[in-house]
């Protein structure tokens, strides 16, 4: 059963990678839309900001369900279509000589790879040559740069009238009390009701209670001397490492995965680790220059996989994990057909009060 189209915008607050995708989805179909968020850009505040911008479901497989590699998969495409410029160069995955083993694990839990020996691992990085005997490349896959993917995101919206209202936190809220005074104020102004879809990420665990933080730091790198055509990923014991190239010898390393709803605290364990981890790719990027730090907490649910739910007029939208734009997209296309054409989303579950 197809229902109409809204006459009133329907509410988005959060405008970090879940909110501007699903706005972008929501107007692409003819669905007026009201963004909100604490600041009117994107920026620190929200953890797409830090995040990687790998669009890989082969590998996520390794640790991720299912759904992540199937929703994945619609990712680079969406992207491209909204105008977002994505790189398809691959993925390869490294492991140093001390943790071959797990290599053979990683080949073993994910697909669509085939292995690098020594002389394709030159062809494809000349800059690692002589330096890996062997790997895995992931010819599909891609990357993309966040901070441009939600500046292109927010631009495009901005272009068909939607700009982001910048309102604090305390009037973003969706609990009970807040929505029911909202009616009650529609209803002497004779306005109709309208739906809230909460995108807030973490900040919504004062109303999902089964949401957790799961911390991630990262560095962005100056190392003008090194070239890396696309991301590599260097398998560790702990935590899967990464180095992105983003162009002119820029480099993000990422990223740490601890248990904690710390948003805001970089420890020196960690920023040790993950320059060990780059200097034992290539020992040039020990004199590489620090460009910045960052570190904020992931919103999960238990099985790290993304939720839809809805109590009374608001949707929540949450629980991306590691994976915000990589499965973005899927969520907003799946929220959007959830909303406009009353199809249950397979990601939708009970409400959890």
């Amino acid at each position: 059963m197809t229902k109409a189209l809204r006459s009133e915008p329907i509410r988005i607050i959060g405008a970090g990678v879940a909110g501007l995708c699903l706005a972008s989805e929501l107007m692409r179909r003819g669905q007026p839309v009201a963004l909100h968020d604490y600041q009117d850009t994107p920026g620190p505040h929200a953890c797409s900001w830090w995040a990687g911008g790998m669009l890989a479901p082969f590998c996520e497989g390794e640790t991720a369900e299912e759904p992540v590699v199937r929703f994945g998969g619609e990712a680079a495409g969406w992207w491209q279509q909204n105008g977002v410029e994505i790189s398809k160069q691959g993925s390869l995955v490294l492991a140093l000589g001390r943790d071959q083993k797990e290599l053979d694990r990683f080949a073993r839990r994910t697909l669509q790879h085939q292995p690098a020996d020594a002389a394709m691992i030159a062809q494809l990085e000349p800059a690692l040559a002589n330096r890996h005997r062997r790997g895995l490349f992931f010819e599909t896959e891609a990357h993309l740069t966040p901070r441009d993917a939600l500046a292109k995101l927010r631009d495009n919206l901005a272009q068909q009238g939607v700009n982001i209202t910048r309102v604090q936190p305390a009037d973003t809220a969706t609990n009970d009390d807040q929505q029911r005074q909202r009616q009650r104020q529609r209803q002497r102004q004779q306005q109709p009701v309208g739906m809230t879809i909460d995108c807030r990420g973490l900040a919504a665990a004062d109303q999902l209670h089964d949401l957790r933080g799961v911390k991630g730091e990262m560095l962005v790198l100056r190392c003008p001397d090194i070239t890396l055509n696309r991301p590599i990923r260097l398998l560790h014991p702990r935590f899967p490492i990464y180095i992105v190239p983003r162009g002119d010898g820029v480099f993000m390393l990422g990223a740490t995965q601890i248990e904690s709803a710390d948003r805001g605290r970089v420890t020196a364990r960690s920023v040790m680790e993950l320059l060990n981890a780059a200097y034992a790719l290539h020992p040039t990027f020990g004199e590489a220059e620090i460009v910045e730090i960052g570190v904020d907490a992931r919103p999960a649910f238990a099985d790290n996989l993304p939720r839809i739910r809805r109590r009374g007029q608001t949707v929540f939208v949450n629980g991306l994990f590691r994976h915000g734009f990589l499965l973005a997209p899927a969520v907003a296309r799946m929220t959007a057909d959830y909303i406009l054409q009353n199809q249950r989303p397979e990601i939708m579950d009970e409400d959890h009060h």
